[in-house]
């Protein structure tokens, strides 16, 4: 609840320093750069956040469309916390909790907590086709292996993450990883539950796997997405989960470092990375994607501006990927990312996570640049470098 917080929420100096990436000396929170208003920045949901303590203003849905449209990137936070040491994104996520606990969220947010709670799932689908995404591939269940390689919701049932799952297990196995799926028993992380203040749902989700992991022996886990891996890692750990956690680029990392996977197809194409926010930014890893795109040979690889913690988030994250609270228009995250790439004089934008994939390519269409710029996940280009069959369609 905000209450718990009060401290943070009167340390708030209103610098405004949340809104600028000082080190790139560009916007950082995506919301605030969408619509301008200091009420989509830290600095004013902070603010909101004090009137409501002070009983200068009631909840509803309409004000809370402002605390949805943070997509929990983090920025906020790598700016403040040096100067004030606070963290705002806290404070806006408690925020949240405390309108889930009173009812009074916009509807696109109850729509998505009402079908995650009734399916299992963000996408309304039967559970009991969670494992389909790997018919067809040698992928085994999991019985004692080393590794869970964890899909995830979107691994599951997007059609576009369901190749990329397909993709990182061919390659994870061409690797001589040893490791196994849930198919059908997998459940959904929760960590967009959690982001969205559900957290009641999310300590569900969160204690069903812990339990499940224990009961088959699981010790190590595989994430397709930085959002599973981010809260598994993190997160999980309030109730002792007891097992570790990795990318999918940091274990396919150790496999060329050590020579398993051999990148040896040239790919002539100058490439630009997008650091995914719960990837870098809240885990610091930066530099696993960007070694295995280094590793594939006739790839350049050129930087944006923003990058690494200094990265524009795309808007996919805080369940904005699922409510779309951020909305669309030409100053969407999304669309500002892909003229950014375009500008590198980049071919491809390369991405390690499969909810940022779909919000960058749809924004490739929206702005018409399908002819100039591709996106593609580093494992499809690491599929293509090594030889792997790439199963990133059905």
């Amino acid at each position: 609840m905000l209450a718990d917080y009060k401290e943070d929420i009167y340390h708030c100096l209103k610098c405004g320093a949340c809104r600028t990436a000082f080190q790139a000396y560009t916007p950082i929170c995506p919301s605030g750069f969408q619509y301008g208003f200091d009420s989509y920045y830290a600095i004013g949901r902070v603010d909101l956040a004090r009137a409501v303590l002070e009983d200068r203003l009631a909840i509803d849905a309409e004000v809370m469309r402002r605390i949805y449209s943070c997509t929990s990137c983090g920025g906020c936070d790598e700016q403040c916390n040096p100067a004030v040491g606070i963290s705002p994104l806290r404070i806006i996520e408690a925020f949240k909790h405390q309108a889930i606990e009173k009812g009074l969220i916009p509807p696109e947010v109850r729509d998505f907590l009402k079908g995650l709670q009734v399916h299992g799932n963000p996408y309304l689908e039967p559970s009991d086709e969670r494992g389909r995404w790997a018919e067809g591939t040698p992928l085994e269940s999991y019985s004692d292996q080393d590794y869970l390689f964890y899909v995830g919701c979107v691994g599951s049932y997007d059609e576009r993450g369901q190749g990329l799952a397909r993709t990182v297990g061919e390659l994870l196995q061409s690797g001589g990883l040893s490791f196994g799926i849930l198919g059908n028993r997998e459940i959904c992380d929760g960590n967009e539950a959690n982001r969205v203040g559900e957290r009641g749902l999310f300590e569900f989700l969160a204690t069903h796997n812990i339990e499940l992991f224990r009961e088959l022996g699981i010790r190590k886990v595989v994430a397709l997405s930085p959002h599973g891996f981010h809260a598994m890692k993190n997160d999980y750990a309030k109730w002792d989960a007891g097992f570790e956690v990795a990318h999918y680029t940091q274990i396919l990392q150790a496999q060329v470092r050590k020579g398993s996977l051999r990148p040896r197809n040239r790919l002539e194409v100058k490439a630009t990375f997008h650091d995914p926010c719960f990837l870098g930014r809240h885990n610091a890893e930066f530099e696993a994607p960007r070694f295995l795109l280094k590793s594939i040979p006739g790839l350049e690889l050129i930087e944006m501006d923003r990058n690494r913690r200094n990265s524009f988030c795309c808007g996919g994250g805080g369940g904005n990927f699922f409510t779309d609270m951020i909305g669309s228009g030409v100053r969407s995250p999304s669309r500002v990312r892909v003229r950014e790439a375009v500008d590198t004089g980049a071919e491809v934008l390369a991405v390690a996570c499969p909810n940022c994939r779909n919000m960058l390519e749809d924004a490739v269409k929206a702005e018409g640049l399908e002819d100039r710029l591709q996106v593609r996940d580093v494992a499809h280009l690491l599929a293509q470098a090594v030889g792997v069959r790439d199963r990133g369609h059905p």
